[in-house]
């Protein structure tokens, strides 16, 4: 009996799909990423016109259409699982353009550090997670603790960007870029 092993970034990226699909239809549209936006703007009182907010909209904005660009998906159709994950992938490698997976966390951490003072609070990370991503996982607030390298009691924004390129690169399931659902198994 052969067992199938479920690839270590493909089953972090799927539960990245499963956060942005909250109506449950199987596919991620752009209202998705939006509704996103939205929750960053309302749960950190940020208007809409805020730049920090501006932002987080644009380069979500760049990353879809780059996700729409690798899979050769319509706009109005929306992705599906598989094609998500692809997308993912091929976007979070691929430099011959704007490096969106670079650009597009900065813009997040833009918007968590509030005061400007270049971290962010564990209050304010546990907010993110569960009201802005709707990540409610059990342990998922493990990362925190495994983000902040240096025990300071905030995650800095080159702890923030690290854990991003180890969401999406790294497949050590242990890794602090690998908790933000908690502590995953492969099958």
């Amino acid at each position: 009996m052969t067992t199938m092993t479920t690839d270590p970034i493909d089953l972090k990226i799927g539960y990245e799909f499963d956060a942005l699909d909250t109506d449950g239809d199987g596919i991620v549209v752009w209202g998705d990423y939006q509704d996103i936006v939205d929750r960053h703007a309302a749960v950190f009182r940020l208007s809409h016109e805020d730049r920090r907010i501006r932002a987080v909209r644009a380069t979500y904005g760049l990353l879809w259409q780059e996700f729409l660009r690798h899979t050769g998906v319509a706009a109005d159709e929306g992705l599906t699982r598989d094609q998500y994950i692809r997308a993912c992938r091929a976007a979070s490698l691929d430099s011959s353009r704007i490096k969106m997976m670079e650009a597009a966390p900065h813009a997040v951490f833009d918007a968590l550090d509030r005061d400007n003072d270049n971290k962010v609070s564990r209050s304010d990370f546990s907010r993110y997670l569960k009201e802005v991503r709707r990540i409610t996982a059990p342990g998922s607030m493990d990362a925190f603790a495994a983000l902040d390298t240096d025990g300071d009691g905030y995650i800095t924004r080159n702890e923030f960007i690290r854990s991003v390129r180890e969401f999406l690169r790294s497949e050590d399931l242990e890794r602090p870029g690998s908790l933000y659902f908690g502590r995953l198994q492969q099958s």
